[in-house]
């Protein structure tokens, strides 16, 4: 290859990523800079919030709107059932999608051939929000914890993660442990999952996040109030100016001058607390349970 064909690679290389950082930078400032405004809305005084002067930096900076939030037994109550669900759901999830993972990472289970799309129809297709109603109420789980739980307790596309996972490690590792006298139990839990906590981190963040996120449910199937998950208590108040009187009514707000942006900011930051405190923890193995996930060793 000649000097100029090396220079003109060399530019088109730089050029290639100067594109890709400018892209990257736009979408990081997309998710960022609203995140950025409603913390520094939160933050700032009634006055500057009716005079919509807030951009990214607090004006008059006051903690009004986070002394109501904290003091509202109504919220304050709907977070710490959003956190149970959430925990709840990434217990039974996890067993669910490690049950059925396994068996199907042998190369050797028989019928499946026919199983595998039976699996990937219900990828793509579900029985629809109305008959799962009417299954929930037949079952009287309608107003309760497993309403929320049970529907979703496992993910196609997250089981055929971990069994890709569990399809990377070595088969000698299991037929080592057969020669020993384990059995599958043993080898699954003593050998796989041991080898597997960067894939079930990884899962567990999905599950955690899509269920601290989900609202739909929670609008159909929880009719008590006493019963709200926050999201779907937030979608109140950001939506409607009923929930925001709700809100005001329950806490000890009254005796501070509060504007309506002010608390419908404070409280979508007070519902990011959870997972900005969680995800941190377990970045590292969301990477790198994606990356070996995704690829059969």
């Amino acid at each position: 290859m000649s000097r100029k064909n090396k220079i003109r690679d060399s530019v088109a290389d730089r050029v290639f990523q100067v594109v890709v950082v400018v892209i990257v930078t736009i979408i990081t400032l997309t998710c960022i800079l609203p995140i950025i405004n409603i913390l520094a809305s939160s933050l700032s005084s009634a006055n500057a919030n009716n005079a919509n002067i807030v951009t990214f930096w607090p004006i008059e900076i006051t903690l009004d709107a986070y002394k109501s939030v904290v003091t509202n037994g109504a919220l304050i109550r709907s977070m710490f059932f959003s956190i149970y669900i959430t925990i709840l759901t990434v217990a039974i999830t996890l067993v669910m999608t490690i049950l059925c993972a396994y068996p199907l990472s042998h190369r050797d289970l028989v019928g499946k051939s026919i199983l595998w799309p039976f699996i990937m129809f219900t990828m793509y297709f579900g029985g629809g929000m109305i008959p799962s109603y009417l299954l929930l109420n037949s079952l009287k789980l309608l107003n309760t914890e497993w309403c929320l739980v049970l529907p979703g307790a496992i993910s196609t596309y997250n089981m055929i993660l971990m069994r890709t996972y569990f399809s990377s490690i070595p088969d000698a590792l299991r037929e080592s442990a057969t020669i020993d006298g384990a059995n599958d139990f043993v080898t699954l839990t003593r050998i796989m999952l041991p080898l597997s906590k960067s894939m079930l981190a990884t899962i567990a963040l999905f599950y955690a996040v899509g269920r601290w996120n989900a609202v739909t449910d929670g609008m159909i199937y929880i009719n008590e109030p006493e019963k709200y998950i926050l999201q779907v208590r937030l979608k109140n108040i950001i939506l409607n100016a009923q929930g925001l009187d709700e809100l005001m009514a329950e806490g000890a707000s009254m005796e501070f001058s509060l504007n309506t942006t002010q608390m419908r900011c404070a409280t979508l930051m007070f519902s990011l607390i959870p997972v900005l405190i969680v995800y941190p923890f377990l970045q590292k193995y969301f990477v790198k349970g994606v990356m070996i996930g995704s690829v059969k060793g």
